[in-house]
């Protein structure tokens, strides 16, 4: 019979504590805004595994202190990310040091083979993701991007603005 209470009591103190780190990590979402968990760069991505990992620690405390430890982590995680992005809108050279530049993999129907190889990007994985674009054609993909998040953006059709390529490398 104890061994049932501890274990109702684990399970009820594990709930209790994961549905107030979520509420936590929710209202600091609402403070520093919804860019928190974008998927624009590397960093981003970086907070968001940080925060999820918080999230399961928090859950999983056995003291008091370990619970708040992680309450402040998440917020200082938020800090951090905050001051990042501030850093990357005000500072060319910031945004140089914590953000990939896209590559450009395709331009007008050929694979650039040289950035292919420099990314680490299979043809055959690029050519998975013309079919997801419904590409038809490889002569109407006027440019396929390796974005800073890891995507690969497909523009094709009769004309590309040049804007759609501003900051891309191999352009």
């Amino acid at each position: 019979m104890l061994f049932e209470n501890e274990l109702a009591d684990a399970l009820v103190r594990g709930a209790l504590l994961a549905v107030v780190a979520l509420g936590w990590v929710v209202l600091l979402v609402r403070v520093v805004g919804l860019r928190s968990f974008s998927k624009m760069t590397n960093f981003d991505f970086v907070m968001t595994v940080a925060m999820g990992s918080l999230v399961a620690s928090a859950s999983q405390s056995s003291s008091w202190t370990a619970y708040a430890q992680s309450l402040a982590a998440m917020a200082g995680l938020f800090a951090i990310q905050f001051i990042a992005a501030r850093l990357r809108i005000n500072s060319k050279a910031m945004r140089g040091v914590l953000e990939n530049e896209p590559l450009l993999l395709m331009r007008d129907g050929e694979f650039i083979a040289s950035a292919l190889e420099q990314s680490r990007v299979a043809r055959g994985d690029l050519v998975a993701k013309l079919r997801e674009a419904n590409v038809l054609e490889l002569k109407d993909v006027r440019a396929a991007v390796l974005e800073t998040t890891g995507d690969v953006s497909v523009l094709h059709g009769d004309r590309l603005e040049p804007v759609l390529l501003e900051g891309v490398r191999g352009v």
